[in-house]
C-alpha cells in the first residue's frame, strides 16, 4: 500500500503536465475579420477581428496585434507591440481595441489606389498556463478601392427674359406705377372740362365788369 501510494505521487506531476501539454495543444482558435471591404481612394477604412480561444487569460493578456498583407505570411506592414508601422502606410494606420482586447479594428485612412489588397489581422496573448499564443486569420480581408467620390454641382438654369402678362394698373398687393391705357382717358376729359370751366368764369367776369362800366 505504501509502494502504491509512494508511486502515484511520483506520476502525479507527470500527468498535470500532461494533462496541461492537452489543454495548450487545443486547435479551436483563430480571427475572424471580414471577407471583404470596399472604400473609395481618399476615405478610410475599418478592417475589424475578434479573437476566439480555448485558453485562460490573465486580466491583462498584454495583447499584441499586426497586420500582414498580399498572403498568410506576406509582408508585416503594422505591429503593435514594437510599435511599427511599413513606410507604405506611414502615419496612415491606427488600432483601436476593445476593453477586453479579444477585438478591436485596424484602422487605414487616406487610402491611395495601391492599398486594394488582402490584409491578415494576428493576434499574440499571455495566456495562464499556456505562455504566448500566436492567432492568425486564414482567409484575410480583401480591399477594393473604388475611384473618389465626386460632388457634383449643378450650374442655376438661365432661362431668357419673358413677357409680362399687361395689368391694368394695380396689381394684388401692388400698385403698378405705369397708368393703364384705359385711365388716360378720363383723366384727359376731366382736365378739359376743368379748363372750359375756368374760361367761362373768366369771361363771365370780364363782361360783368364791362356792362357795369357801360351803366
Amino acid at each position: 500500500m505504501g509502494l502504491f501510494l509512494l508511486l502515484s505521487l511520483l506520476l502525479l506531476p507527470s500527468r498535470l503536465q500532461a494533462g496541461s501539454s492537452a489543454e495548450c495543444d487545443l486547435t479551436h482558435y483563430g480571427v475572424e475579420q471580414p471577407d471583404h471591404l470596399s472604400a473609395p481612394m481618399g476615405g478610410s477604412v475599418r478592417i475589424s477581428f475578434s479573437f476566439y480561444h480555448p485558453w485562460e487569460l490573465p486580466k491583462d493578456p498584454r495583447v499584441s496585434v499586426a497586420l500582414r498583407r498580399t498572403h498568410f505570411h506576406g509582408e508585416v506592414i503594422y505591429n503593435s507591440t514594437r510599435p511599427f508601422i511599413h513606410k507604405d502606410y506611414r502615419n496612415r494606420i491606427s488600432l483601436e481595441l476593445s476593453e477586453s482586447q479579444m477585438s478591436g479594428s485596424l484602422r487605414i485612412s487616406n487610402l491611395q489606389e495601391k492599398d486594394g489588397n488582402i490584409y491578415f489581422c494576428r493576434i499574440q496573448a499571455e495566456t495562464l498556463r499556456c505562455g504566448k499564443k500566436l492567432v492568425q486569420s486564414l482567409e484575410g480581408t480583401k480591399l477594393t478601392i473604388a475611384p473618389a467620390l465626386k460632388m457634383t454641382t449643378t450650374a442655376p438654369t438661365t432661362i431668357g427674359p419673358t413677357t409680362a402678362a399687361p395689368t391694368s394698373g394695380v396689381l394684388e398687393g401692388n400698385r403698378s406705377s405705369t397708368p393703364s391705357p384705359m385711365s388716360v382717358e378720363p383723366v384727359v376729359i376731366v382736365t378739359l372740362a376743368n379748363t372750359v370751366l375756368k374760361t367761362a368764369i373768366l369771361g363771365l367776369i370780364l363782361y360783368l365788369r364791362w356792362k357795369r362800366s357801360k351803366g
